[in-house]
């Protein structure tokens, strides 16, 4: 376990490095000039030479790219070419925002995903059963800025119980207002993230369901719940929290949709920003945030998986079973 550890560590930290040479890169082959973010409509090539060269974007990219790395190295994502002020504190404050917007997201679609999926593989020659796989199939199709808006115009605009948008000046030192502020955004991003999961966890449990063990419990006059829960809960899981680790970094990627939907000033909200502004600095310094919150989710997503499956741990360890 130890040496397996150590090389999922060491391929978490070459998968950065090669994120972040891949980021820097393609973020210098868009189009646009942050220079131009910087100067006024109309200025001179003298004042956007000169714009360039106090944001350090006129020196090759070789040493563009070693000073950004260097200041990585130290924990530094950078300081702002609009704002002047630094990158990392900014990401670490709309953390505060984003990920418990994310995290309360997921847990919603989980316990909605996880009781609809097994009932819709229990019952799938009935008609609910096929009820729920059509809606489950329906939502994966629905975009999700769409529910979003969809939501507010029932939700803010007609009924008046939540607010359309936005989020106390006061963050969560006004949790009332704050929670009520994140209602709609949890619900628009949790029932789009539980259609693909019910069809996910449907999906294994038929599997399970199908196998010889479990019907061989089930003619030993143990009931499907019962058995499912005995025998066949763990396998059927295994598959389960891969796809769980996949959405939960999807979520939290996708969450610069429903953030601007919502207006709410989050990490999504300051990357739509900074590629709007052409802004290096934040828009690697979100992303690279993100990307290493992906390489953990996965890290840790992968180490659950051989925790509940022995036979992954005996693979690892050459265990013949």
């Amino acid at each position: 376990m130890g040496r397996y550890l150590l090389r999922r560590l060491t391929f978490l930290v070459v998968s950065l490095a090669l994120a972040s040479v891949v980021l820097f890169v393609l973020l210098r082959l868009l189009p646009g000039d942050p220079a131009n973010a910087l100067t006024s409509v109309g200025a001179s090539p003298d004042q956007i030479a000169a714009a360039r060269h106090s944001i350090g974007s006129d020196r090759p990219l070789p040493e563009q790219f070693t000073r950004w790395l260097g200041q990585l190295v130290r924990g530094d994502l950078g300081t702002s070419f609009v704002s002047s002020l630094p990158v990392g504190p900014e990401v670490t404050a709309r953390l505060d925002l984003t990920l418990p917007l994310t995290l309360a997201a997921f847990v919603l679609a989980v316990v909605i995903a996880v009781p609809v999926g097994f009932v819709a593989a229990h019952k799938r020659h009935t008609w609910y059963g096929a009820l729920l796989s059509g809606i489950s199939q329906l939502g994966m199709a629905v975009p999700v800025f769409w529910l979003g808006m969809i939501l507010i115009a029932l939700f803010a605009l007609n009924a008046g119980w939540l607010p359309s948008g936005g989020f106390p000046q006061d963050g969560w030192d006004a949790p009332a207002e704050a929670v009520r502020s994140l209602v709609l955004p949890v619900v628009t991003i949790a029932l789009v993230m539980s259609a693909s999961l019910t069809r996910y966890v449907r999906s294994a449990t038929l599997d399970v369901v199908n196998s010889d063990y479990l019907r061989t419990a089930r003619a030993l006059g143990a009931s499907l719940p019962a058995a499912m829960w005995r025998h066949g809960l763990r396998n059927a899981s295994v598959p389960v929290v891969s796809v769980l680790g996949i959405e939960l970094a999807s979520t939290l990627l996708g969450a610069v949709v429903v953030e601007s939907v919502f207006a709410l000033p989050g990490l999504g909200s300051m990357l739509a920003t900074g590629i709007a502004q052409h802004d290096y600095p934040v828009i690697q310094g979100v992303l690279f945030a993100s990307t290493l919150a992906v390489l953990l989710i996965g890290f840790v997503a992968d180490l659950v998986q051989r925790i509940i499956d022995p036979r992954l741990r005996d693979r690892l360890s050459g265990v013949a079973r």
